[in-house]
């Protein structure tokens, strides 16, 4: 689910920075960033309902640090339940305030990773009691591998470009295993984040050609920044032999390029932040230091030169990968709505006192 408010049954609250063009069709109403009257818009739209579910990423919210949010949950007409996207390990004052403040008017709040929870409670002052674990979703994509058999090994990295993604480190590592006959090639998939373009155009971008052309891999490191369907993304996931996540964050709990790839069965080799550790313990893949680009490439090397161990990692993939199906995280949600909708009632009963 994609960070923002969305209403139990089907109507979606959309919060925008700027113009964005038409939403879905399930979006009832744009909270835009500055509208002073947004929050009560909000609430107003709430109350048509039995029961709010807020998705929380610092910064998609109006004001600093989304500081907008805590007056929509504070007054909210309805039961609320908060999945929290980010837990910062070192969080500024006001992200600390909010963050607590969030939590605490919520009647459920939601991590998705065990790593997230742990943080999140020894970090915060949050209640214990109404913290649950829900894992990311992702869609099924579990048909047969896409790939020919004898084509070139493909390592595959996709996702919004910009610094703090590790790419450098990752061209370094791919430059290792050049010996192999074929070669593995990277594929880098995905647009230049909107942010990092609009500061500096595609200066990244290029800067990360220019490192894959001083090593001598500018024939099997390849940018890909056309937009894909759901459906085209899914088939290039399943046509790499494993997905590589060189993140330069040691701090991430929730990566949904990993749940992704687990989804699809698919190897992954990552840098140590906390959601791959979590997600790939049972050997699913390899960890690999932050800094340390020839550990990366003897994993890398490891995975597409052994089929035993890739067959392993796959088998495991996939079996991390169904228990993170949409349907099985939709039912998690959907018994804890209830659970929380049938508290908050409880919650506003009257009670009815008689002497004798």
């Amino acid at each position: 689910m994609a960070p923002g408010l969305c209403l139990r049954a089907s109507p979606v609250i959309r919060t925008l920075e700027r113009d964005e063009g038409p939403g879905a069709p399930e979006v009832a109403l744009e909270w835009r960033h500055g509208d002073p009257n947004g929050p009560e818009r909000v609430n107003e739209l709430l109350a048509q309902s039995e029961l709010c579910i807020i998705q929380h990423e610092y910064g998609i919210f109006d004001g600093p640090d989304g500081a907008a949010i805590v007056e929509v949950i504070e007054r909210s007409p309805i039961p609320t339940i908060v999945v929290l996207h980010t837990v910062l390990a070192e969080p500024t004052t006001m992200q600390r305030s909010i963050l607590e403040e969030v939590c605490g008017s919520a009647d459920a709040v939601v991590t998705q990773t065990n790593a997230a929870r742990r943080r999140l409670l020894q970090c915060f002052s949050v209640s214990s009691a109404k913290t649950h674990v829900i894992q990311h979703g992702a869609a099924p994509n579990l048909t047969d591998r896409t790939r020919l058999p004898s084509s070139e090994p493909l390592v595959l990295t996709w996702g919004l470009i910009g610094p703090g993604k590790g790419l450098e480190l990752a061209i370094d590592a791919m430059a290792e295993p050049s010996d192999l006959n074929p070669a593995p090639r990277y594929l880098v998939a995905g647009q230049t984040h909107p942010k990092v373009l609009a500061l500096q155009g595609e200066r990244y971008r290029e800067s990360l050609h220019a490192h894959a052309d001083s090593l001598g891999m500018s024939d099997r490191v390849t940018f890909d920044d056309r937009y894909r369907s759901l459906a085209e993304l899914a088939t290039l996931i399943r046509s790499a032999d494993l997905v590589l996540l060189p993140y330069e964050s040691r701090d991430q709990v929730t990566s949904g390029v990993l749940v992704e790839a687990l989804a699809s069965g698919q190897p992954v080799v990552a840098t140590a932040f906390p959601h791959a550790r979590e997600a790939l313990a049972s050997g699913a893949g390899r960890i690999v230091g932050h800094d340390d680009p020839r550990s990366m490439a003897d994993a890398i090397r490891e995975l597409i030169t052994d089929p035993r161990q890739a067959a392993v990692a796959r088998d495991v993939a996939a079996r991390v990968g169904r228990t993170l199906f949409w349907p099985e995280i939709g039912r998690r949600y959907l018994e804890l709505a209830d659970v929380t909708i049938a508290g908050s009632l409880a919650a506003r009963r009257p009670l009815l006192l008689a002497s004798g």
